[in-house]
């Protein structure tokens, strides 16, 4: 876990290319990963929120425990009447239902819906894994009760643009309370680079002399529970404003694992899945 600044090396991870097309492209997105266990069968429920120029748009996909994917589909924002439907298949012996309704959801600046929609993910007739604010609605669509095996928020992914503070809200935890959180690094002027991380707007972590500590990992405390955090500025201190930096929190009983990470360019939903629950922060400068 300690040598896991090295895995942002040359030989490790470079987690989105550095162009500004990409930047501009990943600015809006999200990924939210879930775990289901239905049985002895487990399940990857990732949902893709995204904004385009014609809308927002949404691209679930499902993975049994072979990383086999059963099910994968987009909601795309200029198919109006695809905004409200369901989909249905049949895998590992088990019947999947997916019930949506986005004709009425509600934004804010970002890709995911704020209020007024719901996903529903059924597997033999028992909701396991139900998003948005109209669950009576979702239910009676489903004609489902809910499943004593609900699914658990394992994992999200989150692109954040900015100049000096790049800011988000975001749990650390499967329903835990949202909270702001502020990472402020400067990185121009006569002052030695720093780092800081604000969570409601309370000093959690700082880091100074940056250019000597532009990777590393410290622990914090989040509502009585202890979080590892761990970033990587190095393109932000040495890469001419050019690229992004990297952010992850993950709760302290998963991160005693060794963490899996590849040589791959991206990180894989399913190296996510294995670290209990993780957030993910790929923060651009906006200015660049």
């Amino acid at each position: 876990m300690k040598d896991f600044p090295s895995c942002f090396g040359e030989s490790g991870v470079q987690v989105v290319d550095s162009s500004s097309n990409a930047a501009k492209s990943a600015h809006n997105l999200v990924t939210c990963i879930y775990q289901a266990q239905v049985g002895y069968n487990s399940y990857a429920i990732t949902l893709c929120w995204s904004k385009h120029l014609m809308g927002q748009g949404l691209n679930i996909e499902i993975e049994d425990s072979a990383n086999k994917c059963l099910c994968k589909f987009d909601v795309k924002p200029w198919l109006f009447s695809k905004w409200k439907g369901s989909k249905r298949l049949e895998a590992d012996s088990a019947k999947i239902e997916i019930f949506w309704d986005l004709s009425a959801a509600r934004f804010g600046s970002g890709p995911e819906p704020l209020e007024g929609f719901y996903v529903a993910f059924l597997f033999d007739r028992e909701v396991v894994l139900l998003l948005g604010d109209m669950n009576k609605e979702a239910m009676r669509k489903a004609n489902a009760g809910p499943s004593p095996c609900s699914a658990v928020f394992v994992a999200k992914k989150e692109h954040i643009f900015g100049k000096k503070v790049h800011c988000t809200r975001a749990r650390f935890c499967d329903n835990g309370k949202v909270h702001d959180v502020a990472i402020e690094c400067e990185t121009v002027g006569p002052r030695d680079p720093s780092l800081e991380i604000r969570i409601d707007k309370k000093r959690v972590l700082q880091v100074k002399r940056l250019c000597w500590k532009f990777r590393g990992n410290q622990t914090i405390l989040v509502d009585g529970v202890s979080i590892e955090v761990f970033w990587d500025v190095h393109s932000w201190l040495f890469g001419g404003h050019v690229g992004n930096a990297v952010f992850m929190f993950q709760s302290c009983s998963s991160s005693e694992k060794s963490l899996p990470w590849s040589s791959s360019r991206e990180l894989k939903e399913t190296q996510l899945r294995s670290l209990g629950f993780s957030l993910v922060l790929y923060a651009w400068k906006s200015d660049y």
